[in-house]
Order: C-alpha cells, then structure tokens, then sequence
C-alpha cells in the first residue's frame, strides 16, 4: 500500500467543509471545532473504544484525534450532557467562547460532528461510541444524524 498524502489530504478536508457548510462558520473554526469534540470524546472514551473508533477515522482525522492524547490519564465516563459539553470548551481552549458559546451552540457543533462521523464510520461504532454517552446525548446524537446514510 503506498501512502497517497494528497487523498488523506482530500478526505480530511472534506469533513472540514461538510462540518462548515453544516454549521454555517469558517473552515478555520470548523477545524477547532472539530478538534475539540474529537478530543473530549476521546477522553471520554475507554483505550479499546478509543482504537476501534479512530481505526474507521479518515488518515487526517486519526492525527487529529491522537494529537497532544495522554494515553496514561485517568478514564471517566461521561455522566452528564453538560460534562461532555464543558469537556469540549476545555479541549478548545482560549477560543472556546467564540467557536461554542452556550450550550445550544455548543449542540449544533456536536450534532455537525456526529452527522459528518456518520458519513465514515459504521452504523455499529456509532453505536458503540454512543454507549459511552449519557442516555439524553444518545438521543440527541441519533435525532441528529437520522436520515444520513454512512459512506463506507
């Protein structure tokens, strides 16, 4: 298998726009914003879950994902909506205000993630990631990605 950089290039540049075009913002904060859910739902996410998601990833996502990760912190399972919101301020950091605001913001941005994740990851590792979320983000995630069929 060679390395074709420019069709990893390509597909991690079209999750970019098609998170964007969702949410209707700039392509330089459609990458913050994607590189801050990845990574609070990477901390979120047991080691194995954490794998088995990024091994469906496209190639320009798996680097985003695994970028600044401490595999050896602590795991918490995500208990509440609002923990798995204040998680992904964190993860943005000093921009967070201005790429999520409040939380119906910060709503939007999810749903666009997960609707964008559904077009490369399978129907059962959705599943499986959405396991790990708590009971009323599950029913958000599904309501927002219902009628997206997955590109496999």
């Amino acid at each position: 298998m060679s390395l074709d950089f420019e069709r990893y290039a390509a597909k991690g540049n079209e999750f970019v726009n098609l998170v964007a075009e969702d949410i209707n913002v700039p392509r330089d904060k459609a990458g913050r914003i994607i590189r801050a859910v990845l990574h609070a739902l990477r901390n979120k996410l047991t080691m194995e879950e954490s794998f088995q998601l990024m091994a469906q990833l496209p190639m320009a996502l798996k680097g985003v994902y695994v970028e600044g990760w401490a595999i050896h912190q602590e795991f918490h399972r995500i208990s509440h909506v609002n923990e798995f919101f204040d998680e992904i301020r964190k993860e943005d950091g000093g921009q967070a205000g201005y790429d999520f605001g409040n939380n119906e913001k910060t709503k939007v941005a999810v749903a666009a993630i997960f609707k964008a994740l559904n077009f490369y990851i399978s129907e059962g590792e959705i599943n499986d990631v959405m396991g790990a979320m708590p009971k009323e983000l599950r029913a958000f995630i599904r309501k927002s990605i219902a009628g997206n069929e997955t590109v496999l």
